[in-house]
This record gives structure tokens, C-alpha cells and sequence, in this order.
């Protein structure tokens, strides 16, 4: 592989010999915050946190796209978390309490616990860093005391504050000052405050509202924060009554804020720290935020952000830098230029002149949502809507679309969500309790079946948003299993704490009520006979029940659990097998044909909840347990193939789609659902697709499938019906064959979009596009097109009389939207008439010179008619719209609107958007587009968006990114550097040669993961699809292990001599003087170790030189360190193998500087340094040169970043 391809890899160590893990995540649904504790969001710099109930989500400033990513997630509270507070003299350390009287000091760089308090005697209602000593937090609950737990130090250890005790009234929450050394402020659940200061009187109980004054009443203190700029002055909001600013010393209130309603209320407030005497709130009841200054008693602005309230916000003091569009310019002042025209500074009105500077907050709301909004900009930066609260319970994928996923949660809702978005587009109307168990409706039906703790059954339709039919047989009782039988629709099962199994039909008709001794815990539908069904019930035992007959009793009942039996499930390949998981730790095989168990699963170690059959692989099954695991077992053997851990807390359910067998979605009492690719279990079977080996290798019955040591082989429907629709195509079928099945085993997130981006590369007709390929990266020839297309649509909602709907967005948000695309495309009169249309004339004569001065003074006119209409005399703005491209995209660009910049950049190199330019004379005329200029910029704009996708862990979609513009090369790199190896070679294979030389190098990689896990002759047979493979196949024969026998079937495999014959030829060559034929052949042969001083002299000998190169060395040192680990260990070889390990290292070393892989160079003259002082022997390097090439080294990177730094010096003041 030549190094201008090898380039395009920077981050592929090539020969990295790795395990390959079993189970990789490749999704996560993070949970929503929780809505009962009050201080559950906290922010320090660029980080911000909050909780859901059992773990604390670190979200943190990503510099380079000026977004906020998840950093981490900490999960070690074993109940409800209370509380969290940032410590504010250190940004890497939090404290967190929790309802089972625990307090932890985390390290968030280091995400681990620090230290641990487990008895707070009493919970932790509100928590707080002591201001004035940096390791000191200070905890209360209910009515006191307050406590001090010092961290380290001498004086370390739980002290109870002197006077905060001892309160009448619970405390809602309390505040240190920043600034007062111990001044502390309790807000009481009956609208009081208490204050404590050393060396002043203490005030217990004081400053509640004047309408309370001499009630009983409570009316909760909500939120409460110092004013940073007083040592006095203190916000107050009660629930009802409203926000007062007071003074603690003389205990009185300043100024009594005003709200445009009587109806709202609020539930938090926050200073903005960067513009004094500004602060915000929000509502409870509906999610508004609203802006206030302390010089006015009413709000200075409103924002309606969601229908639900808020629960908490904070400001960030260290927002998102807002990077200048126009940074490639040298700033201007117009007020200080003696020679330009002087601009007058732009007059404010009474609101404006409050106005907010870039702001940003995190905002929680009482449904669980989270985002941070700019309020400078007045739109979300991100919003994390809809994320379940609390432990979810269940999860399943619907049955006619594997992108979507169900749950149902403790928290009373079942969402619907998309897992490619990752995002929630159905949620349930809610207040059903905890819901323990769903079951989507066969086929398309779009109804999901409940079972919940207290309100019995119900079936609720997604697309109507309501619940439709409700079941009661259980009265109160709490229902664990719904089961919606997918062979006949008309039926569903539930089982109760009531020790019935119930089947009814969907229109409430009891069928069937099968008594247990118990509680029943689980059921299940058998996959191959309609009427059979299995019951886990609470005395230990496993029931199946045949319901073509009359009788209440069961066919048979399986014993051998020593505790209570939650789940059961038949195998959806073997006919009479089903597994069940117990409370005892245990997953157990029973087979009903021979009424037997035939396995038992031990390895969990607390009980077992999830359980899952895999639909394409017969014998694989996985299980999810209380321990925070999840195992994957081999059921011939009872071996465990893999255990997952990521989990935060008890793992319930477990799910996948037969469209999609090895993708499978699991969730958790950590409130998450996480996507899991279950790929690398069947490794052997994407290979043997890729080398296009017959059916018989990839395709099998269940019988071959389970026998003992057999290679997986894919026994599901889809899997047989891809075959078969193969089978019906004529001519070529390799590419339909690596498509379809790469898709199959592909997780979600991008697979799909990939290879629509490679049949558009490939001249497939556009008619072929599926429906949704307009959702995803769409090839830049489409984009301009669709986007167009997509504006007249949203633009024909004039034409309907009603719009979209309940939800929909309105007339005048689509319109909007409409006017937006247009003027990204350039159709500016478009835009202009749109905004008219709207009544947003302002906009619209703003950017009316960018289609004709005449088209201007029309509608300057038009304007001047209605204005005169109407009796206004307001003056009417207007600017001159250009078409700056680069600008423009690099305005896009600074915002993280990298999508837009693409849009942007494509319009320009279709010609949409024209520059003008004004000529000497003062006259406007248009400048030729550059195309050139313009298609560099696109590329730039596409590489830009694809390291996003790609730092973000989406290689597959940065791939896309680069198939777009059709830079195929950079796409393939972006697959291989992900670790795509089997979807880069699929890939590559189909685009033929225009990718080969990336496919040869993805197909010698994957060879080389082979060789790590012992499956040589898979590797043989991908390194068999490289043209020019002979290399590599004696690297892989010399490699090998065997015996003789043994290495010679894999030498007439790969069509070379037996060993002996390579020992006749090995001596040969060495007569003739070629040295790397000569260390080919004994690498090969009986006696590989006479390869050693051969090549390493030959090495040697050229080091002595003044003439070597790299690429004079290195080949030789690649190919002797193929040589077999217990040749190079012989006594006999020590001395070769110390000279072997100081050559490798350093010319490792320049190998690294040539790739730039800066971060091992220093390293690797290190460890060539040690060898060189412990070893004895005999090589032309000093450790004295390598110090002084390491320093050279150093120096000259130096310089390059001085040299780089001034290059954009020079363009930021000369272009």
C-alpha cells in the first residue's frame, strides 16, 4: 500500500494484535431529570449537571464545535438522588446526596468517587460547598440540624452548625454567601426564611409574605439565591406569592416583583452573572422563562419555551464563545476611523436598553426534559426532551419498523422513540402508575398493550394519542406481564399479583383464567403454535397451558428453580425449547418435548430479569440481571460469551428486531435504554459473506446450527427471505448480497444512508431512492433539489384550510420555515413575498435590493399603501442583501450549523446565490462565480461535518459526509479508522476501483483480526481477494502455529511450497545474494530463526550507511517480526531477539514521525533508549544520537506550530 493512501488512516496501528469484544454499545437514550428534589442541576465553567433519580449526567463544552456533549454519567447512588452542588473553588469536583442518607464527592475528569459519607442521619434534602473552606460541604433535612462534613485535613470529619437547628418549619432548600465568610439563608416549606451569621443575631423564621403574616398557611419557598453583587441583598420566590427582593440585615423587603398573570407561579430563579442586577425564573405550570432586572417590578421579557413547567435552570457563567463570522477580516470601528463615515450608535427603547447579552441556561421542566437555551438568540443550542425519570421497566421494538423503540417506565408513560435520532416522537398520556410491562400490536396496527401496578391493562393507540380500551378482570391488582399474541391479534394475556393468567380478546372477552398458587410474574407466547403459552409464576415453578382445550390446568409444569421464576421465553427457532430466569440467579433451559431441563446458565449474581432469544442464531440467548449486567450465552454449553457492564443499576428489559437480529436494545433503573451490536459474536459469518462462500456457510437449519462447536449459521425467516429474493435476480448478485446483509447486521446509524450514497455513486436511477433518503446526508447533486422541494411543500399549507392538525406546526411556523430554505437557496423574492405574507415587512425590505432596486421601490411602495392605510408613520428599515458566500458558510460554520454551510456551499456552486460586488465607480454589478473556489469550499465545509460526525463516534455517518461529494477515499478512511472494517470492505467492494486501493487495506486489517482470535482460514480467505497478495500470505504462514501437518495444509492453501521445500529454496536464493526472497523462504520453512541474522544484519549494514531510507529498512524489520513467538524465545536466538526489539523500536520511532502519530514518538526513543542501556549488543545506534534526534524532533514540531500559528495570522489580517 503505497503512503499517500496509508496517510488518509492516521489513527490505524497497524499492527495492533487485539481480543475482539462480543458486545459493543452504539447507543444510549440518557435519562430525563428527575422533577421531585430541588437542587438537581448545578454548572461550573463549560460543564453543566443534573440528575435523573439514580445517576448524576455530566454534560461538557466541546471547544472545537462549540456544543455540549455528554461527558459522563455517574451512578453510584443505590436510591433517589437529593441533591448535587458544584464545589466552587474546584470545576473537577461535585458532591451529590441521596434518599438512603449517602453523600459522595465525585472527581468529574477522573469520573470516579473521591469520598463517601453513608450515614447522614436522616436524608439529604438540599446540599451545599461551604464557600469559605474548599473542602466542606454542608448537608441538611427537614427541620435540621445543619451538618459540615469536612473532607480531609486535620479537622476532618461531620460537625452539627450551632445554631441551625432546631427550625418549626421544614427547609426547602438552603444558600452559603459567595462572599460572607458563614452567612447562610434557610427558605422554609412555610414561606420563612432563616439567616445565621457569626457575630450577628440570628433571625429564625422571618421575612414571610405579608399575606401569610398570621395564617397558617404554607406557601413554600421555591428558590432562593444572593444577589453576587451585596453582602445583604437576597431573591426570594415563594410558590404563590410571587418573587421578592429583601435585605437580610434589616430584614425587609426592597421591592415586590409583578407577574403579567395572577396565575403564574415560580419554581426557580437564577442571577445572570454577566449582566448585573439581571436575573431569570420560571414557571411552574407552563415552561416559561421570563427576564426581569431588579430596577423593574415586571418581567423585561417572556419566552414560552414548552407547555410543561420548570423544575430548575442555572446560568452558565462560562457560555458556548460565539465565534465571529467575519474573523477573516480585521475588525473595523466606525467610531474611531478618521477617515470613514461615523456610524452613530443605534438608538434603544426602554426594553431594549435591558436587553440580555449571549446568555445561555440550563433549563429542567417537570416532564423530564432538558436543554440549554441562548437567550441572546433566542433558540435552543440542545434540547433533550421527553427522557423517561425513573427505573424503565420494559422495551420493545414495534413489529413493522425496527426504528421503533417503546418503554415503559416507573415514571406512569410509555415513550416511542426513533433510534436513529435517538430522540422521542410518542409519549402516552401518562398517570397510569408504574407501568411494568408493554406489547405492541402484530403487524401495523400502531397500538401498544400496557399492564400497569394499580389501574389494570390498557391499549393505547400512538397515532390517536389516547388510550383506547381498558381492562379490570385483575381489579387493583398489579399487573407484571402483558402479552399481545402476534399469530392471532385478536389476543391478549396478562398476569397479576392476583395468581391469574388471564386471555382475553381485544374487546374484553375472557377466554381463559389460569389459577397459579402465586403471584404470576411472567408469560409468553409460543413463536410456533398459536394456542400454547408459558407462565414464571412466584412458588419457583414453569407452566405451559394449551388453551384448544377447556382445561384450566397446565400441560405440563417444570421444577428446578429454588426461587421465584420472573420471565419465561420460547425460542423463536426450536420448536418445544423455552428459558426462564429466575430470582435464584439462574437462567434455565427446559425442553418440553422431553419435559426436561437440557441447561442451566449459573454466573449472575443477584436475580434475573431481562431474557432474550436471538431470532437468527438458535443457540444464543442473552440475559439481564439485579447484578447491573448482561450476559450472553452459548445454551449448547452453558458457556457465558460475554458480560456487559455498563448499566448503572438492575437491568430488566432486553429486546431485539428479526429485521435486524444483531442489534439489541437494553433498559435499566438507571432510567437509560442503551443499543447494543451483538456483530462481532458472529464475526465468521460476515467474513464468509464478504469472500463470497456458499449459502451452506452462511445459511443453515436449526439442527446444524446447535450441534457442539459448530460455526454460527444464520437459521431466521429474514435471513432466508434475503437469500430467496437473491435467488430470484439474475446477473451479478454480489453487490444486492453485501448490501443487504450489511444492512442486517448493521446497527442503526447511517448503514442505510451509506449505501444510498453508494447506488447514486453508482448511476442508480433517482426514482429507486427510498422515502426516506431526503431525512438523511443526501448527495449534493439531491440537496438543493429536496430542500427546494421541501419549501413548496411547507409553503401549500395556504392552500389547506385547517393545517396539520393538533401538534402540527401552525400556518405561520411553516411559512417561516418556507422563507428560511428559500433564502438559503438565493430566491430571494420568494423570501420577500413570503415575509409580506407573514407581515414581516421589515425583513422582507431589508433583502429586497438583493433582487433589483425596481423590485425594491415596488415593494417599498406596497409598504408606504398599507402604512398610509393604516394611519402609521413608523419608518420603515431596509439593508442591502449580498451574495458573500464564504461569509455566509463561515457564519454557519462558527455556529455549528455545518449542515446549513453545506446547503450554503452547494447553492454557490449551482450558481443560486450570485456575489456583488461594487465596482470603483460606486455602481453594483455581479461578480463570476468562482466555481473552483466555491467546490473547494464545499469539500472544506463536508470534511468539517464529517470530523463532527466521526468525533462523535459516528464513522458510518462521517463516511456519508464524504460520499456526498463523492470523496471516496476520505469516506473509506473514515470506515476503516471506526473500526468498519466488514461495512468498508462490503463498500469498496461495490464501488469497484475507485476504492480498491482502501479495500485491500481494510481487507488486511480484518485478515489480521482473524489471525488474533485463531480463525486462519477465514483470514486466507480475505486475503485471497487482494490482487497482489503474495505478501501477505507468507507474513500469515509464518505467522501460524501449527504443526507441520498443519502449516503445510495452509501453505497449499495459499498456494505456497510445504516447509521443506521453502528450506531448499530459502538456501538457494541465499546463494544468489536476495536477501528478502532468502528471509521469506526460512520464515516459511522448518527452521524460520535463520531468517533473524540474515535480516537484521542486512539492517544493520544499512544504518552504517549515509544513503538508507525508511522505506530501505522498514519491509525487512515488518517481515521478521512475523516470525513465531517461540522460535524468536530459543536460547539460541536471545541475542537477535534483543537487536530485533532495539531496531523495531527505532525505526517505529521514525515510522511515527512520518505518520504523525506525535503522541508515541517520544515513547518509542524511550523504550530504544532502555533497551540500549540494559542490553548487550551490537548495532550502529547510540543513546546519545537518539537523544539528540528525539530533541530535533521536538524543536522542529515546535516550530511548526509557530510557523502554522503565523500562517493564520497572515490570512486573518491579509485575506
Amino acid at each position: 500500500m503505497n503512503m499517500e493512501i496509508l496517510k488518509c488512516f492516521p489513527k490505524i496501528d497497524t499492527y495492533a494484535k487485539t481480543k475482539m469484544s462480543h458486545v459493543k454499545q452504539v447507543g444510549l437514550l440518557a435519562a430525563g431529570c428527575q422533577p421531585w428534589n430541588k437542587d438537581i442541576c448545578a454548572a461550573s465553567g463549560d460543564r453543566f449537571a443534573y440528575c435523573a433519580t439514580l445517576a448524576v449526567y455530566i454534560y461538557q463544552l466541546d471547544h472545537r464545535y462549540n456544543e455540549f456533549k455528554l461527558h459522563a454519567i455517574m451512578s453510584e447512588h443505590k436510591k433517589t438522588i437529593t441533591a448535587i452542588s458544584w464545589c466552587p473553588h474546584n470545576p473537577d469536583v461535585f458532591a451529590s446526596a441521596s434518599a438512603d442518607s449517602l453523600v459522595i464527592i465525585w472527581n468529574v475528569n477522573e469520573q470516579k468517587v473521591v469520598a463517601k459519607l453513608d450515614n447522614t442521619k436522616g436524608i439529604p434534602a438540599s446540599l451545599g460547598w461551604c464557600w469559605n473552606a474548599g473542602d466542606a460541604v454542608a448537608f441538611v433535612s427537614h427541620r435540621g440540624p445543619l451538618y459540615i462534613w469536612t473532607i480531609s485535613g486535620p479537622d476532618s470529619g461531620v460537625t452539627v452548625h450551632r445554631e441551625a437547628h432546631s427550625f418549626l418549619s421544614d427547609i426547602s432548600l438552603f444558600r452559603w454567601h459567595p462572599k460572607k465568610k458563614g452567612k447562610v439563608v434557610f427558605g422554609h416549606t412555610d414561606g420563612s426564611l432563616s439567616i445565621f451569621q457569626s457575630g450577628s443575631k440570628n433571625q429564625k423564621h422571618v421575612l414571610r409574605p405579608e399575606s401569610l403574616e398570621g395564617t397558617d398557611e404554607e406557601d413554600p419557598v421555591t428558590a432562593l439565591e444572593w444577589d453576587p453583587l451585596s453582602t445583604d441583598y437576597l431573591l426570594v420566590a415563594n410558590l404563590h406569592n410571587g418573587i421578592r427582593l429583601v435585605d437580610s440585615e434589616s430584614l425587609s423587603c426592597i421591592t415586590t416583583f409583578s407577574f403579567p398573570s395572577a396565575a403564574a407561579s415560580v419554581q426557580c430563579l437564577a442571577w445572570v452573572s454577566s449582566a448585573p442586577g439581571m436575573f431569570i425564573t420560571g414557571d411552574s405550570q407552563v415552561g416559561v422563562l421570563r427576564v426581569w432586572n431588579v430596577s423593574r417590578t415586571t418581567p423585561i421579557e417572556n419566552f414560552k419555551l414548552k407547555q410543561t413547567g420548570f423544575h430548575g435552570l442555572h446560568v452558565l457563567s462560562s457560555p458556548p464563545k460565539q465565534k465571529s463570522c467575519s474573523s477573516q477580516y480585521p475588525p473595523k470601528n466606525h467610531h474611531t476611523s478618521s477617515t470613514s463615515e461615523a456610524v452613530p450608535p443605534p438608538t434603544l427603547t426602554q426594553n431594549q436598553a435591558f436587553s440580555l447579552p449571549p446568555g445561555h441556561t440550563v433549563c429542567c421542566f417537570m416532564d423530564g426534559g432538558v436543554g440549554l437555551y441562548d437567550m441572546g438568540a433566542k433558540k435552543w443550542d440542545f434540547l433533550r426532551d421527553l427522557g423517561h425519570v425513573e427505573t424503565i421497566f420494559d422495551c420493545k421494538f414495534k413489529p413493522d419498523n425496527p426504528d421503533l423503540l417503546a418503554t415503559a417506565s416507573f415514571d406512569g408513560t410509555i415513550k416511542v422513540w426513533d433510534i436513529n435520532t435517538l430522540s422521542a416522537v410518542y409519549t402516552s398520556p401518562g398517570n397510569e402508575g408504574v407501568i411494568y410491562s408493554i406489547s405492541w400490536a402484530p403487524g401495523n396496527l400502531n397500538c401498544i398493550a400496557g399492564g400497569t401496578s394499580r389501574n389494570g391493562a390498557f391499549i393505547w393507540d400512538i397515532r390517536k394519542g389516547k388510550i383506547i380500551t381498558r381492562f379490570s378482570e385483575h381489579g387493583k391488582n398489579g399487573i407484571f406481564c402483558i402479552a399481545w399474541s402476534h399469530k392471532d391479534s385478536k389476543r391478549i394475556a396478562t398476569c397479576s399479583s392476583d395468581g391469574f393468567c388471564i386471555i382475553r380478546t381485544i374487546d374484553g372477552n375472557v377466554l381463559h383464567k389460569y389459577k397459579h398458587p402465586a403471584a404470576v410474574f411472567g408469560c409468553d407466547w409460543s413463536q410456533n403454535n398459536k394456542d400454547m403459552i408459558a407462565t414464571g409464576c412466584e412458588d419457583k415453578n414453569v407452566r405451559v397451558y394449551y388453551l384448544a382445550t377447556s382445561s384450566d390446568q397446565p400441560l405440563k409444569v417444570f421444577t428446578g428453580h429454588t426461587a421465584k421464576v420472573f420471565h419465561v421465553r420460547w425460542s423463536p427457532l426450536r420448536e418445544g425449547i423455552l428459558c426462564s430466569g429466575s430470582d435464584d440467579g439462574t437462567v434455565r433451559i427446559w425442553d418440553y418435548t422431553q419435559d426436561a431441563c437440557i441447561n442451566v446458565l449459573s454466573g449472575h449474581t443477584a436475580p434475573v430479569r431481562g431474557l432474550m432469544w436471538n431470532p437468527e442464531i438458535p443457540y444464543l440467548l442473552i440475559s439481564g440481571s439485579w447484578d447491573y449486567t448482561i450476559r450472553v450465552w452459548d445454551t449448547r454449553d452453558g458457556t457465558c460469551l460475554d458480560t456487559v457492564y455498563d448499566h448503572g443499576a438492575d437491568v430488566y428489559g432486553l429486546t431485539c428486531h428479526p429485521s435486524r437480529p444483531f442489534m439489541m436494545a437494553s433498559c435499566s433503573r438507571d432510567s437509560t435504554v442503551r443499543l447494543w451490536s451483538l456483530t462481532p459474536l458472529i464475526n465468521p459469518l460476515q467474513i464468509n459473506i464478504i469472500t463470497d462462500r456458499c449459502w451452506d456457510d452462511i445459511i443453515g437449519n436449526t439442527d446444524r446450527a446447535v450441534e457442539s462447536g459448530a460455526p454460527p449459521l444464520l437459521c431466521g425467516k429474514v435471513s432466508r427471505d434475503i437469500k430467496q429474493e437473491l435467488e430470484k435476480l439474475s446477473g451479478s448478485l454480489q453487490g444486492k448480497k453485501l448490501r443487504w446483509f450489511s444492512e442486517f447486521f448493521s446497527p442503526p446509524g447511517g448503514s442505510k444512508n451509506l449505501w444510498d450514497l453508494v447506488a447514486v455513486i453508482k448511476g442508480q436511477d433517482d426514482s429507486l431512492l427510498p422515502q426516506n433518503y431526503c431525512k438523511g446526508i443526501m448527495h449534493m447533486k439531491h440537496l438543493i433539489r429536496f430542500r427546494l422541494s421541501k419549501a413548496q411543500e411547507l409553503t401549500t399549507v395556504k392552500m389547506s384550510k385547517f393545517g396539520g392538525g393538533i401538534g402540527a406546526p401552525s400556518k405561520e411556523e411553516r411559512l417561516k420555515e418556507a422563507a428560511e430554505i428559500h433564502l438559503r437557496l438565493g430566491q430571494i423574492q420568494r423570501y420577500c413575498e413570503l415575509m409580506v405574507e407573514l407581515g414581516e415587512w421589515d425583513k422582507a425590505l431589508s433583502v429586497a435590493p438583493g433582487v433589483s432596486m425596481k423590485y425594491w421601490r415596488k415593494l417599498m411602495q406596497r409598504r408606504a399603501d398599507q402604512l398610509i392605510q393604516e394611519e402609521n408613520d413608523d419608518v420603515i428599515p431596509y439593508c442591502i442583501a449580498i451574495g458573500d458566500v464564504k461569509k455566509l458558510v463561515s457564519f454557519f460554520t462558527s455556529r455549528g450549523q455545518l449542515k446549513e454551510a453545506l446547503l450554503v456551499a452547494q447553492a454557490a456552486c449551482e450558481g443560486n446565490i450570485q456575489m456583488l460586488t461594487l465596482s470603483t465607480s460606486g455602481t453594483s454589478n455581479s461578480a463570476g462565480n468562482n466555481t473552483d473556489d466555491y467546490n473547494d469550499l464545499l469539500q472544506k465545509v463536508s470534511k468539517e461535518l464529517a470530523d463532527w460526525y466521526f468525533q462523535d463516534g459516528r464513522a458510518v455517518l462521517a463516511a456519508c459526509c464524504h460520499l456526498a461529494v463523492e470523496n471516496i477515499e476520505l469516506a473509506m478512511a473514515n470506515l476503516i479508522r471506526g473500526n468498519e472494517l466488514e461495512l468498508a470492505i462490503s463498500v469498496g467492494t461495490v464501488l469497484g476501483e475507485s476504492a480498491a486501493p482502501a479495500t485491500h487495506y481494510a481487507l488486511e486489517l480484518l485478515a489480521r483480526k482473524c489471525m488474533a482470535v485463531i480463525t486462519w482460514d477465514l483470514a486466507v480467505d480475505l486475503l485471497m481477494m487482494i490482487p497482489d497478495n503474495k505478501l501477505q500470505l507468507v507474513k500469515l504462514c509464518a505467522f501460524y502455529p501449527g504443526c507441520t501437518a498443519e502449516i503445510n495444509d495452509l501453505h497449499e492453501k495459499c498456494n505456497l511450497p510445504d516447509v521443506e521445500e521453502c528450506m531448499r529454496v530459502a538456501e538457494t536464493i541465499q546463494a544468489d545474494g536476495d536477501v528478502f526472497e532468502t528471509m521469506k523462504f526460512y520464515l516459511l520453512s522448518t527452521e524460520p530463526e535463520k531468517a533473524l541474522p540474515i535480516g537484521i544484519q542486512y539492517v544493520k549494514e544499512q544504518l552504517c550507511g549515509s544513503d538508507w531510507t525508511l522505506d530501505s529498512v522498514f519491509p525487512y524489520l515488518d517481515l521478521l517480526s512475523y516470525i513465531r513467538t517461540e522460535q524468536l524465545m530459543l536460547p539460541k536466538c536471545s541475542e537477535f531477539r534483543n537487536e530485533l526489539l532495539i531496531l523495531c523500536g527505532y525505526i517505529g520511532a521514525l515510522l511515527a514521525i512520518r505518520r504523525e502519530y506525535n503522541s508515541i514518538v517520544p515513547a518509542l526513543y524511550e523504550y530504544t533508549s532502555q533497551l540500549l542501556k540494559r542490553r548487550e549488543v551490537s548495532v550502529p545506534l547510540k543513546i546519545e544520537q537518539l537523544s539528540e534526534e528525539l530533541d530535533a524532533w521536538r524543536a522542529c514540531t515546535q516550530l511548526n506550530k509557530v510557523l502554522c500559528s503565523s500562517s493564520k495570522m497572515e490570512n486573518l489580517l491579509f485575506h
